[in-house]
């Protein structure tokens, strides 16, 4: 099994930043993509971000571009989410994921390309 834990949610003003952390333990897969997903309770499961194995490839939702980078450090087994210019509207709780499949296109934004997911961190974003 695979256990992702994130961390680094919080409270912030609008503008501020915040960065996310995801780590991965557990089954060793010998390449693996992450995603950050979000939720809230007005909204359905939310694609925020992914990235490929060798960080080659990035995504992001249309909402978070420019503002949200996503990167990893594969020797830590981490995910970051740096979270700038932060809105209102981001307010949400975050959940990493991960799938040691390969997947591409429009895939890799949906949450069924993923087979695991963290329990989420909370970010709350004041106006």
């Amino acid at each position: 099994q695979v256990q992702l834990v994130e961390s680094g949610g919080g409270l912030v003003q609008a503008g501020g930043s915040l960065r996310l952390s995801c780590t991965a333990s557990g089954r060793a897969f010998s390449n693996y993509a992450m995603g950050w997903f979000r939720r809230t309770p007005e909204k359905e499961r939310e694609f925020v971000a992914a990235i490929s194995w060798r960080g080659s490839s990035t995504y992001y939702a249309d909402s978070v571009k420019g503002r949200f980078t996503i990167s990893r450090d594969n020797a830590e087994s981490t995910v970051y989410l740096q979270m700038n210019s932060l809105e209102p509207e981001d307010t949400a709780v975050y959940y990493c994921a991960l799938t040691p499949r390969f997947i591409s296109g429009t895939y890799v934004y949906t949450g069924r390309a993923y087979d695991y997911w963290g329990q989420g961190t909370q970010v709350t974003v004041s106006s």
